[in-house]
């Protein structure tokens, strides 16, 4: 499983999340099979998503952010529940480009321009739906503009992947920082001046625990740790939910699937799990309309 840590400044001006999320792109990483740069792009969209879902408020409220982006990765969409439990898939899993000049994955060429969308379901008649420029492609930039622009929250979001010589998970993780309202100018200042000095998450993740890499972002702040949140890729596609899929194309489109000669098959798209309909099953469905 994955882990969530909660925290809070001793005196308020921040509130804290980070994830060891490398359980969650390794089974994500299983299922899909992406290159390199696909992978990263997708496993920095599940970390996100999992730290932003562990913030709703109930237990049946939902989260959903779509990168919709011109670059070849295409959409890349992940959802979490309010544990920070997570699925997602990217449109093009066979997305691999060169290498920055630093030797980093080129993440942002993957994902290119376009927008990202935040949506919130809460159970209402309508969700909530945020809507904000990609402005760098890398996921965490596009996550902290987001806040700052949509929500009013100066936040920062750190996420990292490492995808091993054998095109394995080797680390994952995120950390979301968000200042609350009247934070202290020297707390901000500290928390700019570790960002600036510490190594990238998931090279911290290799060596520390997560408590000890939450300790380094925290450096030199007191800080208070109030729950721990295990988490990790769950898909909750059901035969049920396929057979409701099938029910609301009508009764025109079923008669197509019951007098083709193809077979019918439903493919989930963020698990792979394939449901197959004989004649017979298409043909009690349609008897419930």
């Amino acid at each position: 499983m994955s882990q969530i840590i909660r925290a809070m400044t001793h005196d308020g001006s921040a509130r804290v999340l980070i994830i060891d999320s490398k359980d969650i792109v390794k089974r994500a990483m299983e299922i899909h099979k992406p290159l390199p740069t696909a992978a990263a792009a997708l496993g920095r969209t599940l970390t996100a998503a999992s730290l932003m879902g562990s913030l709703l408020g109930e237990e049946t409220d939902l989260l959903t952010l779509r990168f919709k982006g011109d670059g070849p990765g295409g959409t890349i969409l992940a959802t979490s529940d309010f544990k920070g439990n997570v699925r997602g898939f990217i449109q093009n899993p066979n997305c691999d480009l060169p290498l920055k000049e630093n030797g980093k994955l080129d993440v942002g060429a993957c994902v290119g321009n376009g927008y990202l969308y935040v949506i919130r379901d809460a159970g209402g008649i309508e969700p909530y739906v945020g809507v904000s420029e990609i402005v760098s492609g890398e996921i965490a930039e596009d996550i902290a503009y987001y806040y700052a622009t949509s929500e009013q929250i100066p936040t920062v979001c750190i996420l990292g992947v490492l995808i091993d010589t054998d095109y394995t998970c080797k680390s994952a993780g995120g950390l979301l920082l968000q200042l609350l309202p009247f934070a202290d100018e020297s707390v901000i200042d500290k928390i700019e001046a570790n960002v600036k000095k510490t190594p990238s998450i998931s090279s911290l993740l290799t060596e520390k625990s997560l408590e000890e890499v939450l300790g380094v972002y925290l450096d030199g702040i007191e800080y208070d740790i109030f729950d721990k949140i295990d988490c990790g890729y769950q898909c909750t596609c059901s035969r049920q939910k396929t057979d409701e899929a099938l029910i609301s194309l009508g009764e025109k489109e079923l008669d197509d699937l019951i007098n083709s000669d193809k077979p019918t098959v439903l493919t989930c798209q963020f698990c792979d799990k394939v449901y197959e309909y004989t004649k017979e099953e298409l043909k009690a469905l349609r008897s419930q309309l």
